[in-house]
């Protein structure tokens, strides 16, 4: 498991009614909510778990513009302005700070990679700083090697993935938002072809708008309401390690491993982009649209075993309203570690920064990475259930964005003008196949 997780109380009791449910207690789903909230909305939050108790507290911590899809650009940028905001705001404490993001490469190629996003973010406000072998070294001095070259992203940051999603439901609270927890959403209901209500485990709640922000369950929940979204999961393994003498980078990136600082001193480590690909039901059905990605990343991703089975997120089962859920049985999504993953990525730090040499692991988990077929989150009202809102397959990068997705989509549920462009994000993209027809469901 990662490190403990910030625990939130509930709300005493489910409404019977609400301007908006909102279900999905991670990141996403609770900046949603907040932003609604703060709107004057009544808002519920609905989690079959706890608040952020998946992958919005088993990721890095990363909150960063840099080497972003120049269509989530626009969102990064705004979403650092609003983590900066939401402290001030709120009172609460994200753990998140701009210390600014550092990447180090014995690469031409990467190097070079890294240069031209430069140029095409600096013309939309960003700063990036390429640096030379002698400015690369200087700043990677703890690794003690000689580099070719990196980039300093100055105004990029961390945040504290244990409590950033507990302190942006506390704030929801605190603006009369109703928080339940151990609540799974099973469905909903419509009226005139219209989103009516929302069919939880505890009851019904009346409602013209719902959100779906359900992570790696997202598929699954949109298959039981006629709506086909192509997700696959990808199951990431990292560690961390306990506190100790030396100086390290608060955030740090090369080919062979990441380092994060985490709030107690100890250090997240990982591997970028490395993987296990669970066969699942889902994964079959999607398998077309997302062959280019895995071809792509096939040095990186690796064939995995039974988890995405035993965990349930990717069936293609129906269930009933009147019944318990796949949710239910499955509150919390706890995949085992891959083994081989955790001692590659300790060796390979300890290797590379002799000041890790001699910390011990700490903690040790996985997660599962809701991805879409570009690696782009799908945002946007279905149009087959008006008022059912989906924001999902945020693909590893919805932790650090979840304020601008969220405030995005408070914009598109209060229809008013959007803080980005919505129309990169529609899931409406989806609706051809990998072959460029028209897909079944």
């Amino acid at each position: 498991m990662p490190a403990k997780l910030t625990l939130v109380d509930n709300s005493p009791e489910l409404p019977s009614s609400a301007d908006v449910v909102v279900i999905g207690a991670g990141i996403v789903g609770v900046f949603t909510a907040y932003y609604l909230a703060k709107r004057g909305l009544k808002v519920v939050l609905l989690e079959k778990g706890r608040v952020g108790a998946e992958q919005s507290s088993r990721n890095w911590g990363w909150c960063r513009q840099q080497n972003r899809d120049a269509r989530e650009l626009p969102m990064a940028t705004k979403s650092l302005e609003l983590w900066d905001r939401f402290a001030a705001e709120s009172g609460e404490n994200t753990g998140f700070r701009r210390c600014g993001l550092f990447y180090l490469s014995n690469s031409d190629e990467e190097l070079a990679g890294w240069a031209r996003w430069r140029d095409f973010a600096g013309g939309m406000g960003v700063t990036t700083h390429m640096l030379d072998s002698a400015q690369a070294s200087e700043r990677g001095k703890a690794t003690g090697r000689t580099w070719k070259g990196g980039v300093f992203s100055p105004t990029d940051g961390i945040a504290d993935p244990a409590n950033a999603a507990p302190a942006v439901a506390r704030a929801l609270m605190k603006l009369g938002g109703c928080l339940r927890q151990n609540c799974a959403a099973r469905g909903i209901e419509t009226e005139g072809g219209k989103l009516s209500a929302v069919v939880t485990e505890e009851g019904t709640i009346k409602t013209k708008v719902a959100v779906l922000s359900g992570g790696a369950w997202a598929s699954s929940f949109c298959r039981q309401l006629g709506v086909r979204f192509p997700q696959a999961s990808i199951r990431s393994s990292i560690l961390s390690v306990s506190p100790g003498n030396g100086e390290l980078p608060d955030a740090l990136h090369t080919a062979y491993v990441s380092v994060t600082r985490r709030g107690d001193g100890g250090h997240t480590l990982a591997i970028s982009g490395r993987g296990r690909v669970d066969p699942t039901p889902q994964n079959i059905r999607f398998g077309a649209q997302f062959l280019p990605m895995f071809v792509r990343r096939w040095r990186a991703l690796s064939l995995g075993g039974v988890e995405g089975f035993r965990s349930g997120h990717e069936s293609l089962a129906r269930w009933r309203l009147d019944q318990p859920t796949p949710m239910e049985r499955m509150r919390i999504l706890d995949p085992a570690v891959d083994r081989g993953t955790i001692q590659l990525t300790y060796d390979r730090a300890r290797e590379l920064l002799p000041a890790i040499a001699n910390r011990r692991i700490t903690a040790s988990w996985a997660g599962y990475i809701d991805s879409t077929p570009d690696g782009v989150p799908g945002i946007g009202e279905i149009a087959s259930i008006p008022g059912f809102v989906l924001a999902a397959g945020f693909s590893g990068h919805g932790f650090g964005i979840g304020p601008g997705a969220g405030h995005l989509i408070a914009d598109i549920v209060t229809a008013v003008t959007p803080i980005v462009d919505p129309k990169p994000y529609h899931p409406d993209r989806f609706l051809q196949s990998a072959w460029g027809k028209v897909a079944d469901f």
